[in-house]
Protein backbone atom coordinates (compact mmCIF):
# COMPACT_ATOMS: atom_id res chain seq x y z
CA UNK A 1 0.00 0.00 0.00
CA UNK A 2 1.54 3.31 -1.08
CA UNK A 3 1.57 6.03 1.53
CA UNK A 4 1.39 9.74 0.76
CA UNK A 5 4.73 11.55 1.11
CA UNK A 6 3.38 14.03 3.64
CA UNK A 7 0.64 13.92 6.21
CA UNK A 8 -1.61 16.99 6.12
CA UNK A 9 -2.68 18.68 9.32
CA UNK A 10 -6.23 18.27 10.62
CA UNK A 11 -9.02 20.00 8.73
CA UNK A 12 -11.05 22.62 10.61
CA UNK A 13 -13.83 20.03 11.03
CA UNK A 14 -11.42 17.51 12.57
CA UNK A 15 -9.87 20.15 14.82
CA UNK A 16 -13.33 21.16 16.02
CA UNK A 17 -14.21 17.51 16.68
CA UNK A 18 -11.05 16.96 18.73
CA UNK A 19 -11.82 20.10 20.71
CA UNK A 20 -15.28 18.72 21.55
CA UNK A 21 -13.75 15.42 22.66
CA UNK A 22 -11.38 17.32 24.94
CA UNK A 23 -14.31 19.07 26.61
CA UNK A 24 -16.29 15.93 27.39
CA UNK A 25 -16.62 14.85 31.03
CA UNK A 26 -14.08 12.29 32.18
CA UNK A 27 -14.96 8.68 31.37
CA UNK A 28 -12.51 6.71 33.45
CA UNK A 29 -12.92 2.93 33.72
CA UNK A 30 -13.28 1.12 37.00
CA UNK A 31 -9.99 0.63 38.80
CA UNK A 32 -7.85 -2.06 37.21
CA UNK A 33 -10.15 -2.54 34.24
CA UNK A 34 -9.59 -1.35 30.66
CA UNK A 35 -11.88 1.25 29.16
CA UNK A 36 -14.59 -0.24 26.94
CA UNK A 37 -15.27 1.06 23.44
CA UNK A 38 -17.75 -0.20 20.83
CA UNK A 39 -16.41 0.29 17.31
CA UNK A 40 -19.34 0.16 14.87
CA UNK A 41 -18.71 0.18 11.13
CA UNK A 42 -21.16 0.10 8.23
CA UNK A 43 -20.25 -3.02 6.21
CA UNK A 44 -22.69 -2.64 3.34
CA UNK A 45 -21.45 -2.94 -0.24
CA UNK A 46 -20.19 0.62 -0.71
CA UNK A 47 -18.04 0.44 2.41
CA UNK A 48 -15.26 -2.02 1.50
CA UNK A 49 -12.49 0.62 1.04
CA UNK A 50 -13.43 2.34 4.31
CA UNK A 51 -13.61 -1.03 6.07
CA UNK A 52 -10.11 -1.89 4.90
CA UNK A 53 -8.78 1.44 6.16
CA UNK A 54 -10.48 1.03 9.53
CA UNK A 55 -9.03 -2.47 9.81
CA UNK A 56 -5.54 -1.11 9.23
CA UNK A 57 -5.99 1.54 11.94
CA UNK A 58 -7.47 -0.54 14.75
CA UNK A 59 -4.11 -1.48 16.23
CA UNK A 60 -3.26 2.15 16.83
CA UNK A 61 -6.19 2.53 19.21
CA UNK A 62 -4.67 -0.14 21.43
CA UNK A 63 -1.18 1.33 21.20
CA UNK A 64 -2.46 4.76 22.18
CA UNK A 65 -4.06 3.39 25.38
CA UNK A 66 -1.57 0.81 26.58
CA UNK A 67 -0.28 3.11 29.35
CA UNK A 68 -3.78 4.07 30.52
CA UNK A 69 -4.92 0.69 31.73
CA UNK A 70 -5.66 -0.55 28.26
CA UNK A 71 -8.68 -0.69 26.03
CA UNK A 72 -11.29 -3.34 25.35
CA UNK A 73 -12.96 -2.98 21.95
CA UNK A 74 -16.06 -4.71 20.63
CA UNK A 75 -16.39 -4.61 16.85
CA UNK A 76 -20.00 -4.31 15.66
CA UNK A 77 -21.19 -4.13 12.08
CA UNK A 78 -24.20 -4.59 9.82
CA UNK A 79 -24.41 -5.79 6.24
CA UNK A 80 -26.65 -7.70 3.82
CA UNK A 81 -30.26 -8.48 4.71
CA UNK A 82 -30.72 -7.71 8.41
CA UNK A 83 -27.34 -9.18 9.34
CA UNK A 84 -25.82 -7.66 12.48
CA UNK A 85 -22.89 -9.01 14.46
CA UNK A 86 -20.70 -7.95 17.37
CA UNK A 87 -17.55 -9.46 18.83
CA UNK A 88 -16.81 -9.83 22.52
CA UNK A 89 -14.78 -6.99 24.05
CA UNK A 90 -11.22 -7.71 22.92
CA UNK A 91 -8.01 -6.37 24.44
CA UNK A 92 -5.75 -7.66 21.66
CA UNK A 93 -5.47 -5.35 18.67
CA UNK A 94 -4.12 -8.11 16.43
CA UNK A 95 -7.12 -10.31 17.22
CA UNK A 96 -9.54 -7.49 16.47
CA UNK A 97 -7.82 -6.78 13.15
CA UNK A 98 -7.87 -10.50 12.33
CA UNK A 99 -11.60 -10.67 12.89
CA UNK A 100 -12.17 -7.58 10.80
CA UNK A 101 -10.12 -9.04 7.96
CA UNK A 102 -12.53 -11.97 7.65
CA UNK A 103 -15.54 -9.74 6.97
CA UNK A 104 -16.57 -8.95 3.40
CA UNK A 105 -18.94 -6.04 2.85
CA UNK A 106 -22.35 -7.00 1.47
CA UNK A 107 -25.17 -4.88 0.05
CA UNK A 108 -28.02 -3.91 2.32
CA UNK A 109 -29.65 -1.06 4.22
CA UNK A 110 -28.27 0.68 7.28
CA UNK A 111 -29.03 -0.74 10.73
CA UNK A 112 -27.90 2.13 12.93
CA UNK A 113 -30.83 1.78 15.32
CA UNK A 114 -29.95 -1.85 15.89
CA UNK A 115 -26.34 -0.88 16.59
CA UNK A 116 -27.40 1.77 19.11
CA UNK A 117 -29.74 -0.65 20.88
CA UNK A 118 -26.90 -3.15 21.08
CA UNK A 119 -24.72 -0.49 22.70
CA UNK A 120 -27.54 0.27 25.14
CA UNK A 121 -27.70 -3.37 26.19
CA UNK A 122 -23.94 -3.39 26.78
CA UNK A 123 -24.06 -0.10 28.70
CA UNK A 124 -26.73 -1.48 31.03
CA UNK A 125 -24.41 -4.34 31.94
CA UNK A 126 -21.18 -2.36 32.38
CA UNK A 127 -19.87 1.11 31.63
CA UNK A 128 -19.06 1.75 27.95
CA UNK A 129 -16.76 4.75 27.59
CA UNK A 130 -17.63 5.56 23.98
CA UNK A 131 -19.36 4.33 20.85
CA UNK A 132 -17.68 5.04 17.51
CA UNK A 133 -19.95 4.94 14.46
CA UNK A 134 -18.35 5.01 10.99
CA UNK A 135 -20.64 5.21 7.96
CA UNK A 136 -21.72 7.13 4.88
CA UNK A 137 -25.53 6.81 4.84
CA UNK A 138 -28.63 6.84 7.03
CA UNK A 139 -31.68 4.99 5.65
CA UNK A 140 -33.77 4.81 8.82
CA UNK A 141 -36.14 6.92 10.88
CA UNK A 142 -34.00 9.68 12.38
CA UNK A 143 -36.32 10.25 15.35
CA UNK A 144 -36.00 6.62 16.45
CA UNK A 145 -32.23 6.73 16.04
CA UNK A 146 -31.96 9.94 18.05
CA UNK A 147 -34.15 8.53 20.82
CA UNK A 148 -31.79 5.57 21.22
CA UNK A 149 -28.79 7.91 21.09
CA UNK A 150 -30.35 10.03 23.83
CA UNK A 151 -30.75 6.93 25.99
CA UNK A 152 -27.07 6.19 25.50
CA UNK A 153 -26.32 9.70 26.68
CA UNK A 154 -28.22 9.01 29.90
CA UNK A 155 -25.91 6.05 30.49
CA UNK A 156 -22.87 8.24 29.88
CA UNK A 157 -22.00 6.60 26.56
CA UNK A 158 -21.35 9.33 23.98
CA UNK A 159 -21.61 8.49 20.28
CA UNK A 160 -18.80 9.70 18.00
CA UNK A 161 -20.06 9.78 14.41
CA UNK A 162 -17.39 9.66 11.70
CA UNK A 163 -19.11 10.44 8.41
CA UNK A 164 -17.48 9.56 5.11
CA UNK A 165 -18.78 11.32 2.02
CA UNK A 166 -21.06 14.30 1.49
CA UNK A 167 -24.60 12.95 1.85
CA UNK A 168 -26.49 15.83 3.53
CA UNK A 169 -29.19 13.53 4.93
CA UNK A 170 -26.58 11.38 6.64
CA UNK A 171 -24.66 14.42 7.84
CA UNK A 172 -27.76 15.87 9.49
CA UNK A 173 -28.67 12.57 11.14
CA UNK A 174 -25.15 11.88 12.40
CA UNK A 175 -24.88 15.39 13.83
CA UNK A 176 -28.12 14.90 15.74
CA UNK A 177 -27.07 11.49 17.05
CA UNK A 178 -23.79 12.94 18.30
CA UNK A 179 -25.49 15.93 19.91
CA UNK A 180 -28.22 14.11 21.82
CA UNK A 181 -25.79 11.45 23.10
CA UNK A 182 -23.20 13.97 24.29
CA UNK A 183 -20.69 12.92 21.63
CA UNK A 184 -19.36 14.59 18.50
CA UNK A 185 -19.54 14.49 14.70
CA UNK A 186 -16.65 14.64 12.24
CA UNK A 187 -16.67 14.25 8.45
CA UNK A 188 -13.77 12.70 6.56
CA UNK A 189 -13.09 11.59 3.00
CA UNK A 190 -11.38 8.66 1.37
CA UNK A 191 -8.07 10.54 1.18
CA UNK A 192 -8.06 11.41 4.89
CA UNK A 193 -6.61 8.30 6.48
CA UNK A 194 -4.49 10.50 8.72
CA UNK A 195 -7.56 12.36 9.94
CA UNK A 196 -9.42 9.11 10.66
CA UNK A 197 -6.38 7.82 12.53
CA UNK A 198 -6.32 10.91 14.76
CA UNK A 199 -10.04 10.67 15.42
CA UNK A 200 -9.95 7.00 16.39
CA UNK A 201 -6.91 7.52 18.60
CA UNK A 202 -8.53 10.49 20.35
CA UNK A 203 -11.72 8.60 21.18
CA UNK A 204 -9.78 5.52 22.27
CA UNK A 205 -7.71 7.58 24.68
CA UNK A 206 -10.82 9.33 25.96
CA UNK A 207 -12.56 5.99 26.57
CA UNK A 208 -9.52 4.63 28.40
CA UNK A 209 -8.47 7.61 30.46
CA UNK A 210 -10.74 10.63 30.12
CA UNK A 211 -9.84 14.22 29.31
CA UNK A 212 -6.57 14.27 31.22
CA UNK A 213 -5.23 11.33 29.22
CA UNK A 214 -6.38 12.96 25.99
CA UNK A 215 -4.51 16.13 26.92
CA UNK A 216 -1.33 14.07 27.44
CA UNK A 217 -1.32 12.70 23.88
CA UNK A 218 1.96 13.64 22.13
CA UNK A 219 2.06 15.65 18.94
CA UNK A 220 0.89 18.98 17.63
CA UNK A 221 -2.78 17.98 17.43
CA UNK A 222 -2.85 16.88 21.06
CA UNK A 223 -1.05 20.04 22.15
CA UNK A 224 -3.61 22.22 20.41
CA UNK A 225 -6.58 20.54 22.05
CA UNK A 226 -4.89 20.21 25.45
CA UNK A 227 -4.58 23.99 25.56
CA UNK A 228 -8.36 24.24 25.21
CA UNK A 229 -9.32 21.85 28.01
CA UNK A 230 -11.75 23.41 30.50
CA UNK A 231 -10.80 23.66 34.15
CA UNK A 232 -11.76 20.65 36.30
CA UNK A 233 -15.50 20.58 36.69
CA UNK A 234 -15.95 22.98 33.78
CA UNK A 235 -18.64 22.53 31.19
CA UNK A 236 -17.98 22.04 27.51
Amino acid sequence: MTRPPTRPGPTPEVAAFLDRVARLPAARPASGRPGRLIFTVDATASRQPAWDRACALTGEMFLATRDLGGLAVSLAYWRGFMEFAATPFLTDGAELARRMSTVTCLGGQTQILRALRHALAESRQEKVGALVLVGDAVEEDVDAICHAAGELGLFGTPVFCFHEGADPVAANAFRQVAKVSGGAYAPFDSAAAGALRDLLRAVAVFAAGGRAALAALPGATAARIAGQLPAPGGRR
